[in-house]
């Protein structure tokens, strides 16, 4: 079986962040065209469905002609999207096993794959980083440049310290004055129920929020046997565990706080997206083309 040409083991083969974001995206673009989702691109997004009431005058034949439905361009009003690429740099994200990339380094090439599809779309984009607390800001502007911008900031961040999760989401929730598309990337360690709270006051604000969960392959697998000392990366704490014997209940317990953050997270309207950093990016580009349609 063939490997994916956007799996983080091909994508880690290019050193230059702007280069891994480019192949990406047009990858992940050329893949739609011969997938089931024909037709849903970026292309599309652009247009919407012709309703009752519209001008006839303002139908895209071409667009007819591609998919055999009425569809109208939308004006630019309609289409802009605000993007703020929200970033988790605590210790704990640069953790790695065994894969290629840590979940920091997994999360900043999404993050920067994103980016340059925001940008081709013309859309408004900018990235918040935080840890302990909010550490930086560049606000969304969809000037020429900006894509540079963003991907050199993303280039030079490095995980450390600890983390305080729902602190940081809420001061978000405070920063942004209008409604923005939130993409949060994070491996969501600390306690959840502040950090409901903080995503509810984010909601509660306005803002549409894809909550990207990233884990280490290690994380979702668990390939440990015998004794094993397991260091917290943001604390030093050291646990020995027999984790042959502790990896059912290991496996069990994670099912279940994925499963709990995927509910809490539907209530909220918010896209919860979990990954691993062996996984393909075409998954998660997916899920911000839904969220991005869903919203018109």
């Amino acid at each position: 079986m063939s490997e994916s040409p956007l799996s983080p083991h091909v994508i880690n083969q290019i050193k230059r962040l702007d280069l891994r974001a480019q192949m990406v995206v047009r990858g992940f673009l050329q893949g739609l065209h011969a997938s089931p989702y024909h037709g849903f691109s970026v292309q599309f997004s652009e247009h919407r469905r012709y309703s009752h009431g519209d001008d006839p005058k303002t139908i895209d034949w071409l667009a007819y002609a591609k998919t055999d439905k009425y569809y109208v361009k939308r004006f630019e009003a309609e289409t802009n999207l605000t993007g703020y690429l929200v970033m988790d740099l605590s210790e704990s994200m640069g953790f790695t096993h065994r894969q290629e990339l840590t979940k920091f380094e997994y999360a900043v090439c999404l993050a920067a794959s994103l980016c340059y599809l925001m940008v081709m779309q013309q859309d408004p984009v900018g990235l918040i980083t935080f840890a302990e607390k909010v550490r930086a800001q560049l606000p969304a502007r969809s000037r020429r440049g900006q894509s540079a911008d963003v991907l050199a900031q993303l280039a030079r961040l490095k995980p450390a310290g600890e983390t305080d999760l729902a602190s940081c989401i809420a001061s978000v929730a405070a920063m942004l004055s209008h409604r923005s598309l939130v993409m949060l990337f994070t491996d969501l360690l600390g306690d959840p129920e502040p950090t409901y709270a903080a995503l509810a006051r984010l909601r509660h604000s306005g803002h549409d929020v894809i909550l990207f969960h990233i884990l280490d392959e290690a994380e979702v697998s668990f390939p440990f046997e015998g004794p094993v000392e397991f260091e917290d990366t943001e604390t030093g704490e050291r646990i020995p565990v027999d984790a042959t014997g502790f990896r059912d209940d290991y496996l069990s317990g994670l099912e279940a706080f994925r499963e709990e953050y995927r509910q809490r997270c539907s209530k909220l309207r918010i896209d919860y997206v979990p990954l691993d950093t062996s996984m393909p990016f075409d998954r998660a580009l997916t899920e911000y083309l839904v969220n991005r349609r869903s919203r018109f």
